[in-house]
């Protein structure tokens, strides 16, 4: 058993790697960058990683709610931040006396913003978002102009940016993604020709920055990239990109058990001949899916998860580990040996997206952080 460890299953960062990643993007663009840190920084701690994004070149952080927002604030990050979601009206002015940019799409909530005026020690710092395809937020195309000449003429309020957002900007075929630039120009234009200049315009997610140069205007917005991960299997990060997370836990118990032999819930793996099993303390409380096909590191050779995933633990088929004991270090993401297993591959056996394996990596994971002083 080795007693050195602290913690039955943690996360691994390296802040060194984010620091690269985002000056990577930076020299690819040239522009200034906004590191999307959202839902945690995708899993991997927001504020270590808002301070690595920072050293790396970043001058903005961009967030999803404004509860992120105000908890950079209160880490005393001084730097330019975007809500790029919903703000409730109660939070509002807490937001703006904080210097918080919001992302607005409708009349109704230019409305609701400058109704709070009183209340604010600080102008209103908006980004007025529009939807060019993508049909989640955003005004319309065709309404574009007249929300933007209303938050230009109206007091306490300041049109920052304007921004739109891809729907398919990792794909192979970018036809969609340049009918969505197209649309976006035009606004822009339409705008420009109104004598309306929004200092900042964005519409660039990690794919776009890398593949579509058009598309980067005055600002770029990348999240997946920063964090070493791929936005699609079609859309390659450079090689100079380096994944920042790994994911590990500690062998608790390594036990011989005999034919016939039912494992975890429901038996649904029986033993066919006396078999080496291993506990690992990680289950669907962690994050960890329950779908067959699951593999871990150990030793250097890829061992399969075996019987169902429980809360906290999955029990692994060691004989072709013979040297595994209790203790031993177990690698669900990350590298081990010679042998790595990557964010992607767990979601491709997971049925779903990297993003979506990193961020539900649970809160009660701790997180252990690399950067240029250790």
């Amino acid at each position: 058993m080795n007693h050195n460890v602290s913690h039955s299953t943690w996360v691994t960062v390296d802040l060194r790697a984010i620091e690269k990643n985002v000056s990577a993007v930076k020299a690819v663009a040239e522009i200034p960058v906004m590191a999307v840190v959202k839902a945690n920084a995708y899993g991997h701690g927001m504020i270590p990683v808002a301070g690595a994004a920072l050293r790396g070149g970043a001058q903005w952080l961009g967030v999803a709610r404004v509860e992120e927002a105000l908890e950079l604030r209160e880490a005393k990050f001084t730097c330019p931040v975007l809500v790029l979601g919903y703000v409730p009206d109660s939070r509002i002015s807490g937001a703006v006396n904080n210097d918080i940019s919001l992302t607005v799409w409708s009349v109704d909530q230019l409305k609701s913003i400058t109704s709070l005026a009183g209340e604010f020690i600080l102008p209103a710092k908006l980004h007025l978002k529009i939807d060019t395809g993508m049909s989640r937020l955003g005004a319309q195309v065709s309404d574009a102009l007249s929300i933007a000449e209303r938050i230009f003429t109206t007091k306490s309020v300041y049109l920052e940016g304007l921004s739109t957002h891809y729907a398919r900007a990792d794909e192979e075929d970018l036809s969609s993604a340049r009918n969505q630039e197209h649309e976006f120009n035009t606004v822009v234009d339409k705008l420009a020709k109104a004598g309306i200049k929004p200092h900042l315009v964005h519409a660039a997610n990690s794919a776009a920055t890398l593949f579509m140069p058009d598309s980067r205007f005055s600002l770029i917005r990348p999240g997946i990239s920063i964090y070493g991960l791929q936005s699609s299997g079609a859309r390659m990060l450079p090689s100079e990109f380096q994944s920042a997370l790994e994911w590990k836990a500690i062998l608790s118990q390594v036990k011989m058990l005999p034919p016939g032999r039912g494992v975890s819930y429901g038996h649904e793996y029986v033993t066919q001949k006396e078999e080496r099993i291993g506990i690992v303390p990680v289950g669907y409380g962690d994050g960890f899916r329950r779908v067959v096909g699951n593999q871990v590191l150990v030793g250097g050779r890829l061992v399969p998860v075996i019987g169902r995933v429980c809360m906290d633990q999955v029990c692994v088929q060691l004989d072709e580990v013979p040297s595994a004991q209790a203790g031993d270090e177990v690698v669900i993401i990350g590298s081990q040996g010679g042998s790595r297993i990557t964010a992607e591959q767990v979601a491709e056996r997971w049925g779903t997206i990297n993003y979506e394996v990193v961020c539900g990596l649970a809160a009660r994971i701790p997180r252990i952080y690399f950067d240029n002083k250790t």
